[in-house]
């Protein structure tokens, strides 16, 4: 019964930390004034909130990784296992892209994006999918959360493959894309965004623990939202 209830403090605990601090990053961003570089909101207050979030974490795994000599994976690993899994998930994603633009387009489903698409506007969405989404979130929810879960949080599933830190860490990420507001109270969240986000975490979630490294699903991570982007803007002209 201890043993339980010093997994389950650990557990609360470190969702507060992963969703605690990405709150306070937008508190961060939020102090700026983004009009002359990004009128439209596009791109720049999400990526000094990604930029502090990552900064945060980084700090705290570089002294962890010193003093305590904790392995977040900031090496390359297993380049062999990890290159696998690259490959084969740009072979999936791609076709999972062209069917769901199929989807979108029979059902006439297709939602259009809340900024005009400038110039500006795609370079900036697009370099921040591919330099900082998959760095900075990667960085949080996979190097940190499973590292630091794995020290309680024992035992894998489905034959080993999925491992008790993953699934929680997966878990913690999806609920990290619902939206709060404060005040007055509210809260929003898309399903299928949240069953989307925790499915693609479980899958980074692998890769990191099989590779050793977070260079992989960094890249796994920026490739599939620049590709999901990059879909959707060329949708945005053609439908």
């Amino acid at each position: 019964m201890k043993n339980s209830f010093k997994k389950i403090v650990w557990i609360l605990f470190m969702a507060f930390i992963l969703l605690g601090i990405p709150r306070l990053a937008g508190l961060f961003a939020d102090q700026f004034n983004y009009a002359g570089i990004d009128p439209d909101g596009a791109f720049a207050w999400i990526s000094i909130h990604h930029i502090v979030q990552a900064l945060f974490f980084l700090v705290v795994m570089l002294m962890l990784a010193k003093l305590k000599n904790f392995k977040f994976g900031f090496t390359l690993g297993d380049k062999k296992v990890g290159l696998y899994f690259v490959r084969l998930f740009a072979i999936i994603f791609s076709i999972y892209m062209i069917v769901s633009l199929i989807i979108v387009y029979f059902t006439e489903t297709f939602n259009t994006f809340p900024y005009p698409l400038t110039i500006r506007n795609i370079l900036g969405q697009l370099g921040f999918q591919l330099f900082l989404s998959g760095p900075s979130e990667e960085l949080i929810f996979r190097a940190f959360a499973i590292t630091m879960l794995s020290l309680y949080i024992k035992g894998r599933f489905f034959n080993g493959k999925l491992s008790n830190a993953n699934i929680i860490a997966a878990i913690i990420f999806a609920l990290a894309h619902i939206r709060f507001g404060f005040f007055p109270f509210t809260m929003s969240y898309d399903p299928f965004q949240l069953v989307y986000a925790g499915g693609l975490g479980l899958v980074y979630g692998i890769c990191y623990e099989r590779s050793k490294s977070m260079i992989y699903p960094m890249i796994m991570h920026s490739m599939s939202n620049v590709i999901a982007v990059g879909v959707s803007i060329i949708a945005g002209f053609i439908l």
